[in-house]
């Protein structure tokens, strides 16, 4: 586990090792999730980087007979 600190201007450095293990790059952009007593940062995505990433995916759909 890494420790940072937090900048007058409340700017966070991520460190090299989690920056490369996620294959994170400048400006990118990053979703900021307040959790609980944390603070979760996610990338966001563009729709292009996801395309066929369903690929394969079950779309078959089992329901019960009474939610027909």
């Amino acid at each position: 586990m890494t420790t940072v600190t937090l900048s007058p201007k409340f700017q966070v450095v991520i460190p090299k090792e989690v920056r490369e293990s996620l294959s994170l790059t400048s400006g990118i952009k990053l979703e900021v999730v307040p959790y609980g007593n944390r603070i979760e940062l996610i990338p966001v995505e563009s729709l292009k980087t996801l395309k066929g990433s369903l690929k394969g995916m079950d779309t078959i759909l089992i329901r019960e007979k009474d939610r027909i």
